[in-house]
């Protein structure tokens, strides 16, 4: 029993660890782009991420506005 509940933490670790590599990643390039950094969260969720690659890819970044 005690040999179950270690891959479950060991794969949790790995999850959060994933979590992190891909999250970083968009929170600079959201940040850059002019939005809230916390937008990058978004990535954790499946076919959400899509939508949000796509949005970011061609939406218009407040950071390259004129003003």
């Amino acid at each position: 029993m005690e040999q179950g509940m270690n891959v479950g933490v060991f794969q949790i670790v790995l999850l959060i660890i994933y979590a992190v590599i891909i999250v970083l990643p968009f929170w600079k390039i959201t940040a850059k782009a002019g939005y809230s950094g916390w937008l990058s969260l978004l990535m954790i969720i499946p076919l959400v991420n899509l939508i949000y690659i796509y949005f970011l890819a061609f939406a218009s970044w407040p950071s390259l506005r004129r003003g």
